[in-house]
């Protein structure tokens, strides 16, 4: 069975407002025929009440009893329930990084970077003070010179890869303030490229570096970093359907701040990228506050 921790169930319940045998804003009908309409489950079934009948406790019973797939795809379709009526309804969030922690308990039941063997002490869902500190740290960059920017940049993207088990090919070359490496994500090897300089990068490097994807195998993707950003000129000239996505400095501190698992915001960067053509979108737009 999934490995639900009693903390975890506690930010279910305050997520999806399950305390007093409600959730959300279900009726017993609607949370029927919800099960059966997004997820082709009988959540009335007799098996998820041992606990009790309420809404909320055979939800509870049914994330413990149930295989991991099914919990997880219950939690995404939970979230964009709530997410779609909290929105309709003008609501702000009342949950502390709120979707970010959703995401790191999926990691965590998905046996990803947080994963916990069994028989050890429980490992919290996301490390919020390594998230801080990295925070903190991209910050602070811009005090340092640039060498020590650049050699700082490096170390920080290192950490922010493999923090998420996106296992960052080390060492990430130095070239100027220009960073090279590589990592995985979903089982796609990814060529990165890292910019830590005042100005906007332009179709120029875009270009130059499509150019030294082509020069690797057919499947190889990139990641073009820029703490700046991106023009927008270059980014039209660049043009659509490249094997490049795009992060600028902003998407690295909204990803640490929210504690957004970024194999989470990659995998959103690539899906958009496949659905539109365009190498950038940012992360405030990927995840609506």
């Amino acid at each position: 069975m999934p490995n639900i921790r009693t903390i975890d169930m506690m930010f279910l319940d305050d997520l999806f407002e399950m305390g007093g045998g409600y959730v959300l804003n279900f009726s017993n009908p609607t949370f029927s025929r919800f099960f059966a309409d997004e997820l082709n489950v009988d959540i009335d079934d007799p098996m998820y009440a041992e606990q009790g009948g309420s809404k909320g406790k055979r939800l509870r019973w049914f994330l413990q009893k149930v295989n991991v797939p099914t919990v997880v795809r219950t939690l995404k379709a939970l979230w964009e329930y709530r997410e779609a009526i909290r929105q309709r309804d003008g609501k702000p969030e009342t949950v502390q990084n709120a979707q970010g922690r959703l995401l790191s308990l999926i990691n965590r039941l998905e046996g990803k970077p947080d994963a916990q063997p069994a028989g050890q002490a429980p490992k919290a869902a996301f490390d919020r003070p390594k998230l801080l500190a990295l925070r903190n740290d991209l910050i602070e960059f811009v005090q340092l010179t640039p060498q020590a920017r650049g050699y700082a940049f490096e170390t920080l993207l290192r950490d922010i890869f493999n923090v998420f088990g996106l296992e960052a090919r080390e060492p990430f070359r130095l070239k100027g303030e220009q960073i090279d490496g590589s990592f995985l994500l979903q089982g796609e090897t990814y060529l990165v490229e890292a910019k830590w300089q005042d100005a906007l990068t332009g179709v120029a490097d875009l270009h130059t570096f499509h150019g030294k994807l082509e020069q690797k195998a057919a499947w190889t993707r990139g990641l073009f970093v820029s703490n700046s950003g991106f023009t927008e000129d270059g980014l039209v000239a660049f043009g659509r359907g490249k094997r490049v996505v795009c992060m600028d400095g902003l998407d690295l501190f909204e990803t640490l701040s929210r504690e957004l698992p970024l194999n989470h915001v990659l995998e959103r960067k690539v899906r958009r990228a496949a659905e539109t053509g365009l190498p950038f979108a940012r992360v405030r737009d990927l995840f609506p506050t």
